[in-house]
């Protein structure tokens, strides 16, 4: 692994970590404040919130300045977002620190797959470079709730907020240095819309691939613990059979520049998609904690390996003075899916039950997987 790249992982790391972090102290503090579940969940939407409305200025403001600039406005965001709610711990602050350590995920998510990208010298580089990076957020999902957690027990929310806010201070180092990058490569005089993109066939294709696969990332999320209830299983098996998905999601990573060796992206995630839909096809006849447990380890197998997959694809088809808006369209798509698609499925749920819900799911993925045979016998970069 190249230490330029080394380094761009711990500094997500350490950003990442500061918005996980405060995506779960400060609902603990919600409660804490006697505010109830509802304010609970606004706090919590409010991370995706900008992400889904600043994604595509955020990609065409990387493509234009490349890395340093939005890694510096990243950190600053980050920082003083966990800042504010030191200073002012209370439900308005938490807030607006949401909404900033929210923004910040997402022009840093954009600017280092940007950047990453165009580090590699070829597809294979591709594929390992983003394996490698995708392995940043899994890490943080762990370091930031630990880190918040262990400073709220020692000491109290304040002191935690603080602990969280010097987080980004450490990713501002560790990229003090290296190259912005910005793109060389643009049309002069030609007025150009972000959804002039999806008239790219083979782009729109993925993207479309692309929410299927962040669909069944949100419903396994969201009708676990429905049917857990329904089967009786306590809040502990429910959690652990989470946590499994979580797990051998971040393992499948740690493996897949090796897997990707023998296996181009599409075929990888096509081969996501066939397996994912055989198991969500599976899910409703499960009664057992254990039996839901080796499903869901084995669905975080294939989803875990997806995203690298698609997002070394999509730098290889979109325009390269435009990859940052094509990650800024994508992440747009995947916040907004997470938004909507619980409250949709929820209706779905109450209409047809569990039964139907993971069936419609299933067949909506199988269905999508023929899209992946488009790129068998076109070069990537069409």
């Amino acid at each position: 692994m190249p230490n330029e790249l080394l380094r761009l992982i711990l500094a997500q790391v350490f950003l990442h970590s500061a918005m996980t972090g405060l995506r779960m102290s400060g609902p603990l503090l919600v409660l804490h404040l006697g505010l109830g579940e509802v304010w609970v969940g606004v706090l919590v939407a409010l991370f995706a919130v900008t992400q889904v409305f600043l994604s595509l200025p955020a990609g065409r403001f990387v493509d234009r300045l490349g890395l340093r600039v939005p890694m510096q406005i990243s950190f600053a965001l980050a920082s003083l977002g966990c800042g504010l709610a030191f200073v002012w711990p209370n439900l308005w602050m938490l807030c607006a620190s949401a909404l900033a350590c929210g923004a910040a995920t997402g022009l840093t998510i954009i600017a280092l797959q940007r950047h990453v990208g165009q580090m590699a010298a070829n597809p294979e580089q591709l594929r390992n470079y983003f394996s490698w990076l995708s392995l940043g957020p899994a890490f943080s999902n762990f370091l930031g709730p630990v880190f918040a957690g262990g400073l709220i027990d020692a000491l109290d929310y304040r002191w935690a907020f603080l602990g969280l806010a010097g987080l980004p201070l450490i990713s501002a180092w560790l990229v003090r240095d290296i190259p912005s990058k910005p793109s060389t490569v643009s049309p002069q005089g030609v007025r150009q819309r972000p959804w002039d993109l999806l008239r790219l066939a083979p782009l729109r294709r993925l993207l479309l691939i692309n929410w299927f696969l962040a669909t069944c990332w949100d419903v396994h999320t969201f009708m676990v613990p429905v049917l857990g209830h329904e089967r009786g299983l306590s809040a502990s098996v429910i959690g652990a059979i989470l946590g499994g998905f979580a797990l051998t999601a971040a393992a499948i990573r740690l493996v897949l520049p090796w897997i990707a060796r023998s296996w181009r992206e599409w075929q990888l995630i096509a081969m996501a998609m066939v397996c994912s839909a055989v198991l969500f096809f599976m899910y409703p006849f499960m009664n057992q904690g254990l039996t839901m447990g080796l499903l869901s380890a084995c669905l975080g197998i294939f989803l875990g390996m997806v995203q690298p997959m698609v997002v070394s694809m999509l730098h290889q088809l979109a325009p390269e003075h435009r990859r940052g808006e094509a990650l800024g369209l994508r992440l747009m798509a995947i916040n907004a899916s997470s938004a909507v698609m619980p409250m949709l499925m929820g209706v779905l749920g109450g209409t047809l039950g569990v039964f139907g819900v993971f069936w419609t799911v299933s067949a909506l993925v199988g269905m999508g997987a023929h899209q992946c045979w488009h790129f068998k016998h076109k070069p990537a970069a069409e």
